[in-house]
C-alpha cells in the first residue's frame, strides 16, 4: 500500500471523525448545509459533512438567568437596589428549537434585558413600602410580560422570582426603627391585655366562691331551720298528747283518793300506766255482766 492512499485513508478516516455528532436527551440539534436549516437533529448519533454541514445544540432544560441587581428609583423618590431571577426553558418541538435560533439573537441575554427594564416600570410606579409588601403582585406583572414578550422565541416562562427589594442603608436603619417600635407597641398591647384577662379570671373565680359559700350558708341555714321545724313540730306533739294523759292520771289519782270504782276502757292509753302505777287492772264490762247474769241464775 502505498504513502498516498495511507494518506488518502488516514484524512477519510479524520473526516468520518469530524462529521460524528451525538446528541444527548437534555437537547436537541439544528443542521444547516451551507447555510441553510436542513435536518431536525434528535437524541443519538448523527454524521454531518465536515466543513459543509454544521450542528447547532439546543439545551431544551429549565435555566435560570439572573437579572442582575439594579438601582431603581421609586414613586417616593427612594433609590432600591432590585434584582430577580428569571426560570425559563426552549420547547422541545423542532418550531420551537429553530425559533429559539433564528427569531432572536443570544435569548439569555434578551431575556436578562428585558426583565431589567419590565422590573424598573413595573417598581417606578410603586412606593418603597408598597413594593416590598407586593412581591407577589410583582412577580405575577413580570411573568406575564416576559410570556407575551417571549412568545415567539419557542421558549416557556416558567417562573420569574423577585431576590430582593433593598432600600438605602439610611432608609434601611429608619425602617428597622419604626418596624421595632411596632413590634414593641403590640407587645405591650399583648401583654395588657394578658394582664387584664388573668385579673378577669381572678375576680370571676373569687365572685365564683363566694357564691358558693353564700350558697352552702343557705343550704346549711335551711336544713337547720328544717330540723328545728321537725322538733318542735315533735315537741308539740309529744308535750300535748303527754298533758292530756296527765291530766286523765291526775283525775284518776284524786278518784283513788275519794276509793271511787274506777272503770276504764279496754284500749285506753291509761290502762298500761295505771297498771303500772297502781297495780289496777283493766275491766271487762261485757264479761263481768255475763259473770253477774250467772250469779243470779245460780
Amino acid at each position: 500500500m502505498g504513502t498516498e492512499t495511507l494518506m488518502t485513508l488516514a484524512i477519510i478516516i479524520v473526516l468520518f471523525f469530524m462529521g460524528v455528532k451525538i446528541v444527548r436527551p437534555t437537547h436537541r440539534g439544528l443542521i444547516e448545509r451551507l447555510g441553510k436549516y436542513t435536518k431536525f437533529a434528535q437524541p443519538g448519533f448523527h454524521w454531518i459533512i465536515p466543513f459543509i454541514d454544521k450542528m447547532y445544540v439546543i439545551n431544551i432544560t429549565e435555566q435560570m438567568v439572573d437579572a442582575q441587581p439594579q438601582e431603581i428609583i421609586t414613586n417616593d423618590n427612594l433609590n432600591a437596589s432590585v434584582d430577580a431571577q428569571v426560570y425559563f426553558r426552549v420547547m422541545e418541538n423542532e418550531e420551537s428549537v429553530k425559533s429559539s435560533l433564528y427569531n432572536v439573537n443570544n435569548y439569555k441575554l434578551q431575556i436578562v434585558n428585558l426583565a431589567r427594564t419590565t422590573l424598573r416600570n413595573i417598581i417606578g410606579t410603586l412606593t418603597l413600602r408598597s413594593a416590598n409588601s407586593e412581591r407577589g403582585k410583582i412577580n405575577a406583572e413580570l411573568h406575564n410580560t416576559l410570556r407575551n414578550e417571549t412568545a415567539t422565541w419557542g421558549i416557556v416562562i416558567v417562573r420569574t422570582e423577585l431576590k430582593e427589594i433593598d432600600p438605602p442603608k439610611d432608609v434601611q436603619e429608619t425602617m428597622n426603627k419604626v418596624v421595632k417600635a411596632e413590634n414593641e407597641k403590640i407587645a405591650a398591647i399583648d401583654y395588657a391585655t394578658a394582664t387584664e384577662t388573668a385579673a378577669d379570671g381572678v375576680k370571676r373565680a373569687k365572685i365564683k366562691e363566694a357564691e358558693g359559700s353564700r350558697q352552702a350558708k343557705i343550704l346549711h341555714a335551711e336544713g337547720d331551720a328544717e330540723a328545728i321545724k321537725l322538733v318542735n313540730d315533735a315537741a308539740n306533739e309529744y308535750f300535748i298528747g303527754n298533758a292530756q294523759l296527765l291530766r286523765k292520771l291526775e283525775m284518776v289519782e284524786n278518784s283513788l283518793r275519794s276509793n271511787a270504782k274506777i272503770v276504764i276502757p279496754t284500749g285506753s292509753e291509761l290502762v298500761n300506766v295505771i297498771g303500772e302505777m297502781a297495780g289496777i287492772f283493766p275491766v271487762d264490762l261485757k264479761k263481768g255482766r255475763e259473770r253477774e247474769k250467772l250469779s243470779n241464775e245460780d
